[in-house]
């Protein structure tokens, strides 16, 4: 924290790039290499001028020109990492890029670790702990949905959120323990143990609703799984290629082409779908495709929403398989070659039916919107809290096991000294989350060691 720290902020390659300085001596060092003394520059200012390299030839000393930079000028603590701050934006030269920062570090500068400048941030009481990890989140935001949680997270809505909970567990601790202060007038009982109660529901109410969260901020994370099912030749590979709009799966009318499960991400209305191409299910003695044919029943097991994919009309036996297949996913039966005419005889009740031409791209629109629809993603809002990370969620899961206990304690009528345990247990816990309580080092190092440098 004593060390001024310095970084490329961006990709090397473009057209411009800005290196990232934080640090007590930042307009020091800087001044050093810069054409003008930044010592006395107002906050939040930009300074034109050259970075400079200091030649030493015989009998006196030259300063050769790196390049023509925009320097902008950050004051503590109205600085992103909460120290003295400043931002090189010069050209995206390999060459200059890098020579700016070995001559920072000749004037006394160290490179950056991963994530250091939201770790000071951090540290420096700019953000708590969700707010810093939203900070990647962001970066790394694939869609829209993605982008939309990280930024309702860092602008503090799940702080704000577990604030609140703790604010309510912190007054039910409070009580109890006036009580035992009082423990020698049996007569007097502070927390009404009804209230309590009522009270101690609510907040398990909250913390539940928060961890449940968690399986569709997974999904929006990493993409929702769609496997994509049926007998060889009803034109899955086809489909593939239709909705990805590119030629990623082989397509041949040779029975078990496909042999194994081919994966791709889809965008659509802002959320980002895993589709996984499968191998037909029949019945086969090639030991190859037997294999094949496991794996595509694993990915219907790991799946969110099945297609499956018909060309005729289904016997018993396939509906019936494919209905125990799926369990509680979600199914849409695909009726694929429609240009060859529609099946008129087979129904299947409370499942979804979509007919289309995966060959003529006929209908991919409306399976498109069908699918978004079967992901039930509730429309989110700036102030809509998605869990996303599993150490919150882990927290979470752990308060609740606590909340649990008091309400299984309030129900046996446990003394409140039992009580005020469980109850300092989530509060802790809670804590965590934020990083309102110390947090070990090896915890803070993994939550930082993935950032990219510079950030």
């Amino acid at each position: 924290m004593n060390e001024t720290i310095c970084a490329l902020a961006t990709a090397p390659g473009g057209a411009l790039g800005i290196i990232r300085i934080s640090g007590a001596q930042t307009l020091e060092i800087l001044s050093r290499i810069f054409t003008k003394n930044l010592a006395d520059a107002h906050p939040n200012t930009i300074h034109y001028g050259h970075i400079v390299e200091q030649v030493a030839v015989p009998q006196q000393q030259t300063a050769t020109i790196v390049d023509e930079v925009l320097v902008s000028v950050f004051r503590a603590p109205h600085s992103y990492t909460g120290e003295e701050s400043a931002e090189i934006s010069c050209h995206g030269s390999r060459y200059i890029l890098n020579k700016v920062l070995e001559l920072l570090i000749q004037q006394g500068c160290r490179m950056a670790n991963p994530g250091e400048f939201t770790q000071r941030a951090y540290l420096n009481g700019k953000m708590d702990l969700t707010q810093a990890e939203a900070v990647a989140d962001l970066i790394v935001s694939t869609n829209q949905a993605t982008h939309q949680m990280a930024l309702s997270q860092l602008r503090g809505h799940f702080s704000s959120k577990l604030a609140q909970l703790r604010e309510q567990l912190l007054k039910l601790t409070s009580l109890l323990e006036l009580e035992l202060d009082f423990s020698d007038h049996e007569d007097l009982e502070f927390a009404d143990r009804s209230e309590l109660m009522e009270l101690t529901k609510e907040i398990d109410t909250h913390i539940t609703k928060l961890a449940r969260s968690f399986e569709t901020g997974q999904a929006l994370k990493q993409g929702i799984p769609v496997a994509i099912v049926g007998k060889t030749n009803v034109g899955k590979s086809t489909l593939l290629n239709a909705l990805l709009k590119d030629d990623r799966a082989i397509v041949s009318d040779v029975h078990g082409t496909t042999r194994d499960t081919i994966e791709d991400t889809i965008d659509i209305k802002g959320v980002t779908f895993r589709f996984i191409d499968t191998a037909g299910i029949r019945q086969t003695q090639d030991t190859v495709e037997q294999i094949g044919i496991e794996r595509t029943y694993a990915a219907i097991d790991k799946a969110r929403i099945v297609l499956w994919i018909i060309d005729s009309d289904p016997s018993s036996e396939e509906i019936s398989n494919i209905l125990q297949r799926i369990k509680d996913k979600h199914l849409i039966v695909v009726r694929n070659k429609n240009d060859k005419g529609d099946i008129n005889n087979f129904t299947l009740p409370h499942h979804s039916l979509v007919s289309i031409s995966a060959k003529f791209g006929k209908g991919i629109d409306k399976l498109e919107q069908t699918i978004h629809e079967a992901a039930d993603i509730p429309a989110l809002t700036d102030n809509d809290i998605i869990v996303t990370n599993a150490r919150h969620y882990e927290a979470l899961t752990r308060s609740h096991d606590c909340i649990q206990r008091v309400i299984d304690g309030l129900q046996m009528q446990l003394s409140g000294d039992l009580l005020i345990e469980d109850l300092r247990q989530a509060l802790d816990t809670l804590a965590e989350i934020t990083g309102g309580q110390i947090t070990p080092n090896e915890v803070l190092g993994n939550i930082f060691k993935n950032f990219c440098v510079g950030k």
